[in-house]
């Protein structure tokens, strides 16, 4: 079979480099062990969008555990411009790490996480770069969801590189989620995905309002990104994967207690305990 200079040139940038490697193994080990790396440690391991996937996925490969879906991060001019980008980026979750509401988290299960409120999909059947929004709303179901970002680097929020977050899996933690439905019944057309609020409340207090426009302008929008990046990287959004499409909202400390975020258009709610034991 001929080999082709574009499949040399993809089959290099797939190819981890020794630093690159010990970074995903240095990643698996606090992942696991919950101890922080300090990213200063890092320095130039990572420098481009490539190196950065590589190791994730590298990092992906060593948790051992089927993908469950992925989510989707910096989906916003405000968190875009905190970290110095201008596209969003994605990381793969394993299905453990998708749970459904309500749940408890204990202390012991997390390092330094925030909390975020979100959308989430999950394809009926496989999507396709070729999908038009109206494709993706007929082949999806949706659920409220509070994401729960949490990074194997210390102190890294806001001021972790943008390409260690995307190492760093987009920094996943969970994900919980509400009840699923199916997108096109709950919602009569795309543009209806945009105009869905929410609020985000801790121990009974609103902490912020939120709006699913700030999602890329529809989370649909993201939906779709998410799509077209995995399949030119090869590995196509798969049916019952699941997608956390980005935050409606700047995230807050995801501090002990009972955390609830309630969304309009009868999307429902999601209830999360995060207890220090």
């Amino acid at each position: 079979m001929e080999v082709t200079l574009m499949d040399t040139q993809k089959q290099a940038t797939m190819e981890l480099s020794t630093r690159e490697n010990e970074l995903a193994e240095k990643l698996f080990n606090a992942y696991q062990s919950h101890n922080a790396l300090k990213e200063s440690d890092y320095k130039g391991v990572v420098t481009d969008e490539d190196a950065a996937y590589r190791v994730q996925k590298r990092l992906t490969e060593l948790k051992n555990e089927e993908v469950g879906g992925y989510k989707v991060s910096l989906t916003s001019k405000q968190t875009q411009d905190m970290f110095d980008s201008d596209s969003p980026l994605y990381g793969a979750q394993v299905k453990s790490h998708f749970v459904q509401s309500p749940v408890t988290l204990h202390r012991a299960q997390l390092m330094e996480p925030l909390a975020e409120v979100e959308m989430l999909f999950t394809a009926k059947e496989d999507l396709s770069s070729k999908d038009s929004l109206e494709d993706l709303l007929r082949k999806t179901k949706v659920a409220p969801a509070v994401e729960v970002p949490d990074s194997r680097f210390s102190d890294w929020f806001p001021s972790l590189s943008k390409y260690m977050v995307m190492a760093d899996a987009a920094v996943g933690g969970y994900v919980v989620y509400g009840q699923e439905v199916d997108a096109n019944r709950l919602f009569d057309s795309v543009d209806a995905l945009a105009k869905v609020k929410c609020q985000l409340f801790h121990d009974g207090k609103k902490l912020k309002d939120g709006a699913s426009s700030e999602v890329l302008g529809n989370p649909l929008n993201s939906l779709q990104w998410l799509v077209k990046k995995l399949e030119d990287q090869g590995q196509p959004l798969r049916a019952g994967q699941r997608v956390s499409s980005g935050t409606f909202l700047l995230p807050e400390s995801l501090t002990d207690g009972e955390w609830k975020a309630t969304f309009d258009q009868g999307l429902g709610a999601v209830f999360l305990n995060v207890s220090k034991d």
